[in-house]
C-alpha cells in the first residue's frame, strides 16, 4: 500500500482531529513557562529493538503544526531500530515541538510495533510459499496506517475494507441459508455488478470445504480453525486455481508448521489487535 501522507486527504483529516484533541484552546503547559519565541532542537529517541514506522507520517505532522519546523531525517521507515538509535531531529520553535511530541509518538509507537511484531512473524514463515495477511481487526480510524504498517513490517494486505472483497463468512452463511445458497447468490450479485470482485469462502470443516468445491464460483477458500493436518487434507482437494487461506488459532509458535503445508496464505489478526508498542521518546537537547 502506497500513501502519500502530505496528499492523503483521510490522513491528514485523522491529524487534524488528533491535533485537536489535544490542544483544543491552546498547550497551557508551554504557554505557562516557555517563551513563544524560544527555539530548540529535539531527537526521536530509539528505547527498543524492531522495525521503525511512521517517519513520513511525521514529518506530515510536523507540516500541519508548523511548517516552519526543520526535520533532519536519519533512519527511514522500514529499517531495522535499536536502542540508542536517532531516527531524526526537530529544530524549530519549542511550542511547536511540543504540540507535536504525542502525536507524533503515539502514531510512531503504535505502527513501529505493527511492522515489528509482523516482521517477527515473516521471519518465521521465511523459506516458505506462504503469505503472511493482516485482517480487518484494526483500531477504527486508523485502518489505512496499520495495514501500511503491516507492509512496512514485511507482511501483506488482505481486503482493505468490506467494499473490496465478497468474504463469505460464517454469519452471512447462515443467514443467507447454507454454503451453496450464498456462494450462488454473491456470483450472480457479484456479475451483476462488479465482476472483477473476489469471492472468498470461510469453511469449518473439510465437509464444507467438499461443498465449496461443488458449487464453484469461488477465488479463495478460508480453512478458519483447522489444525495443520487438517489443513493438509484440505489441500489435497483443492484445485490450484483456487487460492487457500488459513486462520484462526494461528500463533508464533505454530505459524511455521502452517506454512509448511503449503497454504498461500495465513491471516493474523494480531498483527495489528494486541502488539506492543516500540518504546520511543523526543527530548529537546540540553
Amino acid at each position: 500500500m502506497n500513501i502519500n501522507f502530505s496528499s492523503n486527504y483521510e490522513i491528514k483529516q485523522f491529524i487534524a482531529i488528533a491535533l485537536n484533541e489535544d490542544l483544543r484552546d491552546g498547550d497551557q503547559s508551554s504557554l505557562s513557562c516557555i517563551p513563544a519565541l524560544k527555539t530548540d532542537t529535539a531527537k526521536l529517541l530509539v528505547k527498543d529493538h524492531g522495525i521503525i514506522a511512521g517517519v513520513e507520517l511525521a514529518q506530515t505532522i510536523i507540516e500541519m503544526v508548523d511548517p516552519q519546523l526543520e526535520m533532519e531525517v536519519l533512519i527511514k521507515d522500514g529499517s531495522n531500530v535499536h536502542p540508542g538509535d536517532i531516527v531524526f531531529y526537530l529544530n524549530g520553535k519549542t511550542h511547536s515541538i511540543l504540540k507535536s511530541e504525542r502525536l507524533i509518538l503515539n502514531f510512531m509507537q503504535r505502527l513501529s510495533g505493527i511492522a515489528t511484531t509482523t516482521g517477527i512473524f515473516v521471519s518465521a514463515i521465511e523459506g516458505t510459499s506462504c503469505q503472511l495477511l493482516d485482517t480487518r481487526k484494526t483500531t477504527p480510524g486508523l485502518r489505512l496506517l496499520e495495514k501500511w504498517a503491516v507492509e512496512v513490517g514485511g507482511g501483506k494486505n488482505h481486503r482493505i475494507g468490506l467494499y473490496d472483497m465478497i468474504m463469505l463468512k460464517d454469519n452471512h452463511i447462515d443467514a443467507a441459508g447454507g454454503i451453496e445458497k450464498a456462494i450462488a447468490l454473491a456470483h450472480e450479485y457479484r456479475m451483476e455488478t462488479n465482476p472483477s470482485l473476489k469471492i472468498e469462502v470461510e469453511t469449518r470443516s473439510i465437509e464444507e470445504v467438499m461443498m465449496v468445491l461443488s458449487s464453484g464460483h469461488v477465488d479463495r477458500i478460508m480453512l478458519d480453525n483447522f489444525n495443520s493436518n487438517q489443513i493438509s487434507e484440505a489441500l489435497a482437494l483443492i484445485p490450484s486455481q483456487i487460492e487457500t487461506e488459513a486462520s484462526g488459532g494461528i500463533t508464533l509458535t505454530n505459524l511455521h508448521e502452517y506454512a509448511t503445508t503449503g497454504v498461500n496464505f495465513i491471516s493474523v489478526g494480531a498483527l495489528t489487535h494486541s502488539v506492543k508498542a516500540l518504546d520511543l521518546s523526543l527530548k529537546i537537547l540540553k
